[in-house]
């Protein structure tokens, strides 16, 4: 069998990234990632999975009717694809965008290159329909119409996304329906923290859940009965991984003494809080990196905010001043979503590649994924460093940031952590409610968050429209959809980033 059809034969090479044309491609799509991930970050506070536009992208390109093309018909050169788009839209949005978002929204523009050079080093340390829905994407934008939030609602958990169709309905509506408007009143910010506080102790209970699950089917494969699983082969030993993450522990504890040191914080806290605070970012970028990865690979979403928003609340009850908590969540936000993201391409390449069966071929083929992810990361920070101050220059900020800095604030205001507290409650039972798969109260105090006209009515339209299709064609007409939903945002995306980044030129 050829490696078109997913197998491969023991003398078969894996694909290089460093192959010409493979470069410029995984260059190319990591550029595209990019944008989509700044751009519907800063206009609709989520960033999706865009694994299926690069993987579309290459098909594409195997049926052009090309002998160097044709190499695309390899699953192995569509996953490096696949990688590298992936991996610079949250590399940018989530691991870049979101931390130097925060000292902007505090007014402390000194620290954005900073934290981003913090966020950089954390973030390294860790099909014809497809046209239709690009075309289609820009011509809705073109119109005016949010066409992301369209394309969003294909995609991902329906109650979820309905959640967060309402909340940006009340966002933009509760004016005139209730004459306050709930930002003011900090309304998305306390239900966050509320439902943030919920996810991570549900996380948690996923995570020791999975373990114990893990831990049964060790046992019953020691003692030989059904739980054994031959089809999957474990290529690096417990001592290395252990080892590997030990080294991890002490990159993160250099990098938080980096960002300290430019960062200015020297001159903010006694040697004894600053030597504090370099153990405290280190072990908090660790954790987190930890918790979200794992959490991604249990239960399917990243639970970054949860977690970064607890390191924050831990930092405001130590007494670290507002600089230092601003640059310890940013620092710490940044270490998740990469590692992740990176779990799930490494996964999926294990997947195509066999399951581990062929060692040499799997080592090989994981070191090209990796190689292809840290260039990816490398054009993501590239685009970020150009582009940001034109968003921020429009007021194009993660909504998520909002949170970080009224929590901040909240330490030294007591009516303010009121406020905070009083719509946490809400936030925490909406959250406890939907549980860990729906992420309604997330979702829900997201939509609040943004104020974005016209978005939560193309979100609940295209719910709507889903069920219809779902209604009337089944199940199968779900991979189409999704094709449909990955072109609605790569358009949307990408004509609204240049339209913003001309809107800013021209002043």
């Amino acid at each position: 069998m050829s490696s078109m059809n997913g197998e491969k034969t023991k003398k078969e090479k894996h694909p290089s990234i460093f192959e010409p044309f493979a470069l410029i491609l995984n260059i190319v799509t990591a550029v595209i990632g990019a944008v989509i991930g700044m751009q519907l970050v800063t206009s609709l506070g989520i960033t999706p999975n865009t694994a299926i536009i690069g993987a579309l992208i290459a098909m594409l390109i195997a049926r052009l009717p090309i002998t160097l093309f044709s190499k695309y018909k390899s699953v192995h050169r569509q996953n490096l694809v696949q990688t590298s788009i992936s991996s610079a839209t949250f590399g940018a949005a989530n691991s870049l965008l979101i931390p130097i978002g925060i000292p902007f929204v505090m007014g402390k523009p000194e620290l954005i290159m900073p934290m981003l050079i913090g966020a950089a080093l954390a973030m390294f340390v860790d099909a014809a329909l497809l046209g239709i829905g690009t075309a289609s994407g820009l011509l809705g934008s073109w119109l005016g119409v949010s066409m992301s939030a369209f394309g969003v609602a294909f995609i991902g958990n329906i109650w979820a996304l309905s959640m967060f169709g309402i909340g940006l309905l009340l966002r933009q509506y509760s004016v005139p329906l209730f004459g306050v408007d709930v930002n003011t009143v900090f309304i998305p910010h306390g239900f966050m923290i509320g439902a943030g506080v919920v996810a991570l102790i549900q996380v948690t209970m996923v995570i020791m859940k999975g373990k114990t699950k893990a831990g049964g089917t060790a046992k019953a494969s020691a003692a030989g009965t059904a739980g054994d699983d031959s089809s999957e082969t474990y290529t690096t030993p417990d001592k290395q991984t252990t080892r590997t993450l030990g080294l991890g522990f002490v990159a993160y504890l250099i990098i938080s003494l980096i960002l300290a040191i430019t960062g200015g914080l020297i001159t903010e806290m006694s040697p004894g809080m600053f030597i504090g605070f370099l153990i405290f970012a280190a072990f908090a970028a660790y954790v987190h990196e930890l918790i979200v990865g794992i959490a991604a690979m249990h239960s399917g979403w990243f639970p970054a905010f949860a977690v970064a928003l607890i390191t924050l609340i831990i930092g405001l009850l130590i007494g670290f001043p507002p600089v230092a908590l601003a640059l310890l969540v940013g620092f710490s936000v940044a270490t998740g979503p990469a590692f992740a993201d990176m779990g799930y391409d490494l996964k999926t390449g294990y997947i195509l590649r066999g399951n581990g069966q062929d060692k040499e071929f799997e080592l090989n083929g994981r070191k090209q994924q990796y190689v292809t992810g840290m260039i990816a990361f490398g054009v993501a920070l590239i685009t970020v460093m150009f582009t940001y101050q034109g968003f921020f220059a429009q007021g194009l900020v993660p909504p998520v940031d909002a949170v970080y800095v009224k929590t901040i604030e909240a330490g030294a205001s007591p009516e303010v952590a009121k406020q905070l507290l009083l719509w946490a409650i809400p936030g925490a039972i909406l959250q406890f409610v939907g549980g860990p798969s729906r992420q309604l109260g997330v979702l829900f105090a997201t939509g609040l968050l943004i104020m974005n006209p016209g978005a939560g009515w193309a979100v609940l339209a295209g719910i709507l429209i889903r069920m219809i299709v779902l209604k009337v064609k089944g199940k199968e007409a779900e991979s189409s959809m999704g094709i449909l939903a990955a072109g609605f945002i790569a358009g949307d995306a990408i004509y609204s980033f240049f339209s913003s980044m001309f809107k800013f030129s021209q002043k």
